[in-house]
């Protein structure tokens, strides 16, 4: 079901932008021409001459030429530069000089040529009229030769001119496309929201991970810190008391000639000697230790 939808869909969005860009530039070559019309017009008109357009169109709004040219066909007609470019079987489009319908513009074949002092003048005749026209018409009266004809094409202009028609074919296809181009600015901003947020949310991410790696860091420096005093050894204990130094006096030492004699005893035994001995060196074992003490104790 949902399927079909989207399939109608884009159908009917198919169709509604090729009639919406065919009115829009049927609507800008009619503009474009009322334009071309206007500027020349004015030209002409500031020259003191009558504006003849090089290529006209022209609504046939009668059947006297059915069935050639019925009602709504739109003829296109070139301006002619002479009179010997129209010939008999011609299709014209002039300016009625008529008692009935003077004034008017009419289309209709040339019949015959007929010489006048005023130079060629045509005979005119509709195609679906029992008779020609009762006058002739003279070659400064021609618009133009018909050269195209486009079948029907007057419906589309009456049915412009009316109110329903101006606002089925030209308000609601414009309506259609500003409609269209708001809904593309909308898609488009959301769009653009959401790469705003999924930008923001990222560096948000990125913030994060930053965050939880300086944590990480200072976890492992903390810890680090803790496990180096812990595994530092404890400094031996001493209870003498440093001293700031602040001068070196030179030791003088005296050096004299020391003669040392060991008395003499007579000894029994074996035994009895070697006392002696050890008793002797540790006498002079005690000597030195007391002279390096009173060394390190002097300031």
């Amino acid at each position: 079901m949902r399927e079909n939808y989207n399939s109608f869909k884009k159908t009917f969005k198919f169709i509604a932008n090729i009639i919406s860009w065919t009115v829009l530039t049927i609507l800008v070559l009619i503009a474009a021409f009322l334009l071309y019309y206007f500027v020349a017009n004015k030209i002409y008109a500031s020259k003191g001459e009558q504006f003849s357009p090089t290529i006209g169109l022209y609504t046939i709004v009668s059947p006297s030429m059915e069935p050639n040219l019925k009602v709504y066909d739109v003829i296109v007609d070139k301006k002619v530069s002479s009179p010997s470019e129209i010939k008999v079987g011609d299709i014209i489009t002039f300016i009625s000089t008529s008692s009935i319908s003077k004034g008017l513009t009419i289309t209709h074949r040339v019949v015959a040529l007929v010489d006048t002092e005023n130079g060629v003048e045509y005979k005119t005749q509709g195609d679906n009229n029992m008779s020609p026209d009762s006058t002739t018409v003279q070659f400064k009266n021609v618009l133009g030769k018909v050269i195209v004809k486009i079948p029907q094409l007057g419906r589309i202009q009456q049915f412009l001119s009316t109110k329903s028609g101006w606002l089925l074919v030209v308000v609601v296809p414009a309506v259609l496309i500003i409609l269209n181009d708001i809904l593309k600015i909308l898609k488009l901003t959301g769009a653009k929201k959401k790469v705003n947020t999924a930008l923001q949310s990222e560096e948000e991410k990125v913030k994060k991970e930053e965050i939880k790696k300086e944590e990480i860091k200072k976890e492992l420096q903390k810890r680090y810190k803790i496990d180096r005093e812990e595994n530092e050894p404890d400094p031996l204990p001493t209870n003498r008391k440093l001293k700031e130094v602040t001068s070196i006096k030179p030791l003088k030492v005296e050096e004299k000639a020391v003669k040392f004699e060991l008395p003499k005893l007579k000894v029994d035994n074996e035994e009895n000697t070697k006392t002696f001995h050890n008793n002797d060196y540790s006498e002079k074992k005690r000597k030195r230790k007391n002279k390096r003490k009173n060394m390190n104790n002097t300031p």
